[in-house]
């Protein structure tokens, strides 16, 4: 529970008995709001976990006298629920009794004596019948690798530098085994002698930070939890040209939108088309390739399916919406009237542009064998070889970037481009790199898509998480602009749809594309199942 959120389980069977769970449903609804009310002065902000619901109950049994019988009989089988504390030891044995005793004060209005150290929540046993706020609840501890941000007036001035680096990230790994001996302990006059000195981390800046960076061929950047006097400011380096995917055509000019200013500022972005050079042939696996068929099969049957007509003047059923409205109108009467549906077999016309998120971050690990950016792959490959066989005609582009002069576009397959090896092999060829300006690329896949005859144009975005990017495009910034990007692509009469596997997806994606233009992934591996039906309820 928070200021704005109040977060209740769709069952609850806390009770053997259905009429207690109701009971408790409607009671954690008003303890909420006191709660809230309570957090909400300096006071109830200051208390802990049983000290806040404790006068939340007060308050919510205050301005709720009905509820005081169902609370005591929500109190005493909870009790008859809970562990003795006499069975209990320690710190368990004083935080229990110190809830049992709130829970019976709640009841009966007598004082409690805390224990001097707050009781968390998670040192108990659930207790359902308080809620958990922001308020009450301990800071939790800081991570040790973590460190606390320093003050900016105690920074040391940074080094900054134009020469990009190439870099790779590795792990610190000196504090992994501290009693491993990696010689021979004969070696070792006694034990005492052995003191560990990190002298290349000491806090001390020598000035030669900015010179050792330029005599290294490749940076191996690990966090390891200090914070150090030097600081050296440097960007992951573009492969070179004869390394890097082929251009297609000249830069295309983008806007961007700024909320800061409230303008959309005009050839801000500077997008490049590329191809991914020949590659190998792409063999996905048997398991993969029964998904595509199944997938296939299950949309070339919603394709030739019949769709309803309504509003007929004769059919194959009533039409109850339009009966409703003809009653309801009563100057509107017709000898015969437009209040039938019959089954019709239309066709279709639809264009789809499958646009994947291909930075850094999805060469995470969804699973212990696969990378999102493996499960991505599997997605494309899987809806070029469902697509193909409707006939209905789609492009897959990628996208990364880096900075507004960079956005990164990967032609993976073309509106014009039939469906076969070479597209599969770019899908195969995929790879991480980079940064997400969502916006840059969401324009311009919407220019491609409205150069389409089609009636239906849909936009499907897959993505792992934020946009962001290195210089200012991160946090509202970023958000801002993307969202301007999706009703950009509404107003052109495009569907723009976002498939996410980011957990906490939910906080910012309504935000972009509204609470019914996004489908959230909780598991990366269900991603090509989710794609499909995403794909089919769309095109309905």
């Amino acid at each position: 529970r928070d200021s704005e959120v109040l977060a209740l389980p769709p069952r609850l069977a806390v009770f053997p008995e259905a009429a207690l769970n109701r009971a408790l449903y409607l009671w954690l609804a008003a303890l909420s709001a006191a709660v809230d009310e309570i957090a909400a002065t300096p006071e109830g902000a200051a208390q802990g976990w049983i000290a806040l619901n404790l006068a939340a109950t007060r308050l919510a049994l205050q301005r709720f006298p009905g509820l005081r019988e169902r609370h005591a009989q929500l109190v005493d089988a909870h009790l008859a629920q809970r562990p003795r504390p006499q069975r209990l030891k320690g710190r368990a044995a004083e935080a229990e009794a110190a809830v049992q005793a709130a829970l019976r004060a709640s009841v009966d209005g007598g004082d409690v004596a805390l224990p001097a150290t707050p009781v968390l929540p998670g040192e108990v046993s659930p207790l359902w019948l308080w809620v958990e706020h922001a308020a009450g609840a301990a800071a939790a501890p800081a991570r040790p690798d973590a460190g606390e941000a320093e003050p900016q007036a105690q920074r040391p001035p940074g080094v900054t530098d134009a020469k990009r680096r190439a870099a790779q990230r590795t792990v610190d790994e000196r504090d992994g085994n501290p009693l491993l001996l990696v010689f021979r302990a004969e070696a070792l006059l006694s034990w005492s002698e052995h003191v560990k000195v990190n002298r290349g981390d000491d806090d001390s800046d020598d000035g030669n930070a900015l010179a050792a960076a330029n005599d290294m061929e490749k940076l191996s950047i690990a966090p390891d939890g200090q914070t150090l006097a030097a600081r050296v400011k440097f960007d992951l380096d573009l492969p070179s040209a004869s390394a890097d995917d082929i251009p297609l055509g000249p830069g295309i000019q983008l806007p961007e939108w700024d909320y800061k200013a409230g303008v959309l500022r005009p050839a801000y972005c500077a997008a490049q088309m590329l191809v991914s050079r020949p590659a190998e042939p792409f063999v996905p696996p048997p398991a993969l390739k029964a998904t595509a068929r199944r997938v296939r099969r299950r949309l070339e049957l919603l394709r030739a399916a019949p769709r309803w007509q309504r509003g007929e003047v004769s059919g194959e059923e009533l039409d109850l919406d339009a009966w409703v409205r003809l009653q309801s109108d009563a100057g509107a009467r017709s000898e015969a009237p437009a209040v039938h549906a019959r089954r019709v077999k239309a066709e279709r016309s639809l264009a789809t542009l499958l646009l994947a998120d291909l930075s850094l971050s999805t060469d995470a690990y969804a699973t212990n064998e696969a990378r999102i950016i493996d499960v991505i792959r599997d997605a494309l490959f899987v809806f070029g070889e469902a697509l193909s066989a409707g006939g209905d005609a789609f492009e897959m582009l990628g996208f990364s970037s880096v900075r507004r002069q960079h956005v990164r576009m990967h032609c993976l397959k073309g509106f014009d481009e039939p469906w076969g090896a070479a597209p599969r092999a770019r899908v195969g060829a995929v790879k991480p790199g980079y940064y997400t300006r969502m916006g840059a690329a969401i324009r311009l896949a919407t220019q491609r898509l409205q150069r389409r005859g089609e009636r239906q144009r849909l936009l499907l975005l897959l993505t792992d998480g934020k946009p962001n990017d290195l210089d200012q495009y991160e946090g509202r910034y970023g958000l801002e602009d993307t969202r301007h990007a999706v009703q950009a692509a509404r107003a052109a009469g495009l569907v723009p749809f976002c498939v996410s596997i980011d957990d906490q997806g939910h906080d910012y994606l309504p935000m972009l594309f509204g609470t019914k233009g996004y489908a959230q992934v909780h598991r990366a591996t269900e991603l090509v199942g989710r794609l499909a039906q995403v794909y089919a309820t769309l095109t309905r």
